[in-house]
């Protein structure tokens, strides 16, 4: 078995406070070195795409420029999440890494703070997007802030966003699977809002598929593996990779049990049923 892309979250940290963002209740932390490449040689034979992201925004880690050389050398393709505040500072860390395949710009994150101007934050953002597609990595700007059937999202900026980056990659655009292309390597993503598993809401879900230890896994910062993205306190811990084999850890029963039930269109665990980004397959 092989996962089509592994999360690891090389810190919880973040530089923002986004509306829609729960957080996390874990204690902070960034990934060590030693500690980050004993996982790199853990998941080599499980995956060849890396995401540098589940919660907290990777660009704060002081050490993100020897992880990408790390990761390149065990020849992973990184994927990295960001908010994109922070690259005027670290995007030349960014496009000097030969392992860098893809860069998710959530541009979603702006109208959910306060005090950034709006058009030096997308400038900055399309800036960075043209010179890394340059470079042959793809660009994903993000506008997941659309109105879901439950709530409104935080979107009153969305065609000033727009504007801003027709500015920057003219129209007109082609559609894509999911948006627009912008410009070669260059994409924009929209979807709704959604709301984030939560053990405290309805169980709406019981009966939906997904990606969870079926295509994909995640780390956390501490070394426990979860099954998806969007498990922030680790609430599904299956075990810890910086003390366990992966092979041991998804041959638990636990472990097999939520890809088996996700392939009947179950959601075995509680937190699944109570998974708004569920809604998505449905």
């Amino acid at each position: 078995m092989r996962f089509k892309k592994v999360y690891l979250e090389i810190t919880n940290v973040c530089n923002r406070a986004c509306a829609f963002c729960p957080g996390t209740k874990r204690a902070s932390g960034f990934l060590a070195e030693a500690d980050f490449v004993c996982l790199l040689d853990k998941l080599r034979p499980w995956t060849d795409f890396l995401y540098f992201h589940l919660m907290g925004e990777p660009l704060l880690h002081p050490d993100l420029g020897r992880f990408l050389g790390l990761a390149g050398e065990r020849g992973f393709r990184v994927i990295l999440t960001t908010n994109g505040t922070l690259l005027d500072k670290v995007g030349p860390v960014l496009l000097a890494a030969p392992a860098l395949h893809k860069v998710n710009l959530s541009l979603h994150s702006f109208e959910a703070n306060d005090g950034t101007a709006l058009e030096d934050y997308v400038n900055l953002c399309a800036s960075f997007g043209r010179e890394a597609a340059a470079r042959g990595v793809l660009v994903n700007f993000r506008l997941w802030n659309g109105d879901s059937a439950s709530r409104a999202g935080w979107n009153a900026e969305n065609s000033c966003i727009l504007e801003l980056l027709a500015q920057a990659f003219p129209r007109p655009w082609s559609p894509s699977r999911t948006g627009e292309r912008l410009a070669e390597r260059v994409f924009l993503d929209r979807a709704e809002i959604f709301d984030w598993p939560d053990g405290e809401a309805e169980a709406e879900n019981a009966h939906h598929s997904c990606y969870g230890l079926r295509d994909q896994m995640g780390v956390l910062v501490d070394g426990t593996v979860v099954p998806c993205c969007l498990d922030r306190d680790g609430d599904l811990a299956l075990g810890n990779l910086l003390t366990e084999e992966l092979s041991d850890i998804l041959d638990r029963p636990r472990a097999r049990a939520i890809p088996d039930g996700f392939r009947r269109g179950e959601a075995v665990e509680e937190l699944c049923k109570r998974c708004g980004y569920a809604n998505r397959f449905r």
